[in-house]
């Protein structure tokens, strides 16, 4: 039974998962200027609570994106340097994917769009069909204007995001917008689920080549960035 611990920082939510068994406990807080503070004190809450170290983990799973440039890079790095110095894999996840399996667990639905706010008029979205036990891609990540969003059919399709909510005049009358669920965003529960999966599957990395899914470009880490992941690798 793996034990795996999950980041997730690409939207609004920051959140951490530890999956035991079983058994996922999870911490989130609200607020993205905050998140690189906010992240190394719930994995430690975590840890403690399970009465575990970092290093009895199985892996590391962050939400590798799409999101936000500072929030991806920042669970990216802070899943490097606590995996780096414990010794473990890290498993990037698509936060679209994780937003489909929180879909799913609502709905029952099979066939999943996920639509997140990707900011300056744009969304990130992706379709997926859930089949086997598994995941796979309908239609892959895209960065595009809401009203280009464009699932294939599928009977049975349900919608979720937060995309909706935001550009709800850009969805009226779409038909996959109908019924769609705009409360999901990406979380490190859905993630440390996912990850149980992928671990099996073989899909760890080493720390330093784990990286994150941008659909938009950008070079530099900012401080807040550099600090997290500095502290990170202090606290591993």
């Amino acid at each position: 039974m793996s034990t795996i611990l999950a980041i997730e920082t690409s939207a609004e939510l920051a959140s951490c998962a530890l999956l035991a068994g079983e058994i996922v406990t999870v911490r989130s807080t609200p607020g993205v200027r905050s998140h690189s503070q906010s992240v190394l004190p719930m994995v430690q809450e975590l840890l403690n609570e399970a009465g575990i170290a970092l290093a009895d983990c199985d892996a590391v799973a962050f939400g590798a994106g799409p999101g936000s440039f500072t929030g991806v890079r920042t669970a990216c790095g802070v899943a490097q340097g606590l995996a780096y110095g414990a010794g473990l894999p890290v498993l990037p996840l698509v936060t679209l994917e994780a937003m489909a399996e929180a879909c799913r667990a609502a709905t029952g639905a099979s066939d999943v769009l996920a639509v997140l706010d990707a900011r300056m008029g744009e969304v990130y979205w992706a379709q997926y069909r859930f089949d086997g036990g598994k995941w796979t891609e309908v239609v892959a990540p895209a960065l595009s204007a809401p009203q280009d969003v464009a699932p294939t059919a599928a009977e049975g399709l349900r919608a979720c995001g937060n995309g909706f909510a935001e550009y709800a005049g850009a969805f009226a009358g779409q038909p996959f917008a109908q019924g769609a669920l705009p409360d999901i965003v990406p979380h490190a529960r859905e993630l440390a689920l996912l990850a149980r999966g992928a671990l099996a599957a073989g899909q760890g990395v080493p720390a330093a080549q784990a990286q994150p899914l941008y659909l938009r470009n950008k070079v530099a880490y900012t401080s807040a960035e550099r600090q997290a992941i500095n502290q990170a690798k202090a606290g591993a």
